[in-house]
C-alpha cells in the first residue's frame, strides 16, 4: 500500500481544540476532532492529515475512531512519506542513541511515542528483535516496519509478541507469531557483563525487561560495598536479573522467590551461567506467602528486594493495588536486618510516584522500621519518554536504608 500524502484524508480539529496539539503533545482525542464525514466512516489504522480549525496542518497522524486516543502522531510533517525508508530513519536514529547509552545490542530498541512510533516496542537480543505492536495504525504499517527492520537490524530472529491487552482497546487480535528463526529455546543475553537468558517466545513481556537494567547496577553496588558477604531476598526474581547480579557482587547467600516454575528454571540456569549457582537458592512460591514463613523464622536479610507484576492493570484496580504496595512494605520491611537495604518498584502505569511512594512509606512505617530514601529511580535510559507525556514514565523503584 503506497502512501501519496496528498491524496490522506483530511480531518480538522474543532475550535479552540488545537492547544495541546501545537505544544507537541502526539496524541489527539475523539472529542477533539470534528467527528463528521470521513471521520465516521474511516477504517481503523487510517493515515490522515490533521489540521486545526482555521486550516493550519498539524501532520500525519495514524487515526482510529474507536479509542478515545483517536489520532497519534507519525510525523509533524503534513508532506512526509510513511513507508520504510521512513520508518528505517526513525529505527536508525533509535539504535544510534542505544549504541551510545548501552554500548552492546541487548536494549529497546523502539519505546513507543518518545522513539516516534506510537504504541509500538522493539526490544533487541543481539540478531534476534521482539515487536509488540498495540496500535491498529502500524499494525496497517506491519510490512514496511518489517522491511525497515531488515534494513537497520539485519536480525535472524523475529518475534511479534502481540499478546498486550491494549490491543484490544484498538480492536485488534492477541497473537503470537514467529516470522523468521526460532525460539525453542531461550536466547542468551548480555547485561553490564553479567550473562543472562531470556525466552522470547513465551516469557513475559518479550523475555526481559530491560527498564531495570540501572536500578539492578544500582542495589548490587549496595551489595559490593559491604563490610561481609549479604544475604539478599530476591522478590517476584523473574529471570534472575536481580538475583544473579547480587551474587556476582559479592552476596554470600541469595533467596529468589517466584511464582513461575519457568521464570525460576531460566534464573537458575543464568545463575549456573555466571558460576554463582553455589550461593543463588530459587524457589517458587507465592509471594506473600512466602513471606508469611520467613516471617515466622524471624530471617533477616541485608537487602530485600521487592519488583512485583503490576497490581493495578486498569484504574479501577488502583485502590486495591495501593494497599497490596503498602502490606508489601510492611512485609519486606520487617525482613530487612539492622542497617540493610529495601528495594521496593512498581511498574504499575496506574500508579502515580506520588501515591506508591506514600503507601510504601506507610508499610515501611506499619513495620515499625525507620527509614532514609537513598534513590528514587525510573526506567533505565533506553526506555525514554515523551516530553509531552510524563505520565507515561510508568516505572518507580525506590531504594531505602533501614535503621
Amino acid at each position: 500500500m503506497t502512501d501519496r500524502p496528498a491524496d490522506r484524508p483530511r480531518l480538522r480539529l474543532k475550535p479552540k481544540a488545537e492547544r495541546r496539539t501545537l505544544l507537541g503533545h502526539p496524541w489527539i482525542f475523539s472529542n477533539e476532532l470534528e467527528m463528521e464525514g470521513e471521520a465516521k466512516t474511516l477504517e481503523p489504522g487510517a493515515l490522515v492529515s490533521i489540521e486545526t480549525a482555521r486550516g493550519q496542518p498539524l501532520g500525519c497522524y495514524i487515526y482510529n475512531r474507536h479509542p478515545l486516543i483517536a489520532a497519534r502522531r507519525l510525523s509533524a510533517d503534513p508532506a512526509a512519506r510513511i513507508d520504510a525508508d521512513f520508518f528505517a530513519a526513525l529505527l536508525g536514529r533509535a539504535a544510534d542513541l542505544r549504541e551510545r547509552l548501552i554500548g552492546v545490542p541487548f536494549y529497546r530498541l523502539i519505546h513507543a511515542e518518545a522513539d516516534g512510533l506510537p504504541g509500538c516496542i522493539v526490544d533487541r537480543y543481539g540478531d534476534a528483535v521482539v515487536l509488540q505492536i498495540n496500535t491498529a495504525g502500524l499494525d496497517r504499517q506491519r510490512e514496511a516496519l518489517l522491511a525497515a527492520l531488515d534494513q537497520v537490524c539485519r536480525p535472524q530472529t523475529v518475534v511479534l509478541r502481540n499478546d498486550s491487552a491494549a490491543r484490544e482497546l484498538e480492536g485488534l487480535e492477541r497473537s503470537v507469531e514467529v516470522l523468521r528463526g526460532s525460539v525453542a529455546s531461550p536466547i542468551e543475553i548480555v547485561e553490564h557483563g553479567a550473562r543472562f537468558l531470556a525466552d522470547l517466545g513465551t516469557g513475559q513481556k518479550t523475555g526481559w525487561f530491560y527498564d531495570q537494567r540501572d536500578n539492578r547496577v544500582w542495589a548490587a553496588d549496595l551489595i559490593r560495598r559491604a563490610p561481609r558477604p549479604p544475604r539478599v531476598l530476591d522478590l517476584y526474581a523473574f529471570c534472575g536479573g536481580f538475583a544473579v547480579q547480587a551474587a556476582l557482587a559479592g552476596a554470600g547467600e541469595v533467596l529468589a522467590v517466584d511464582r513461575s516454575q519457568a521464570a525460576i528454571d531460566v534464573a537458575a540456569a543464568a545463575a549456573a551461567l555466571n558460576g554463582v549457582a553455589e550461593r543463588c537458592r530459587f524457589e517458587r512460591a507465592d509471594v506473600f506467602g512466602a513471606l508469611d514463613r520467613l516471617t515466622a523464622g524471624d530471617e533477616r536479610f541485608d537487602l530485600v528486594i521487592a519488583d512485583p507484576p503490576a497490581f493495578a492493570k486498569s484504574r479501577k484496580d488502583v485502590p486495591q493495588a495501593l494497599r497490596a504496595y503498602r502490606k508489601l512494605a510492611r512485609l519486606t520491611a520487617g525482613r530487612v536486618a539492622e542497617g540493610g537495604f529495601l528495594v521496593c518498584c512498581s511498574c504499575s502505569h496506574h500508579i502515580t510516584p506520588e501515591a506508591f511512594h506514600e503507601q510504601v512509606a506507610r508499610g515501611i512505617n506499619d513495620a515499625g522500621r525507620a527509614a532514609r530514601l537513598l534513590r528514587a529511580a525510573g526506567a533505565a535510559t533506553d526506555h525514554p519518554t515523551h516530553p509531552q507525556l510524563p505520565e507515561s514514565a510508568y516505572l518507580k523503584a525506590l531504594f531505602f536504608a533501614l535503621d
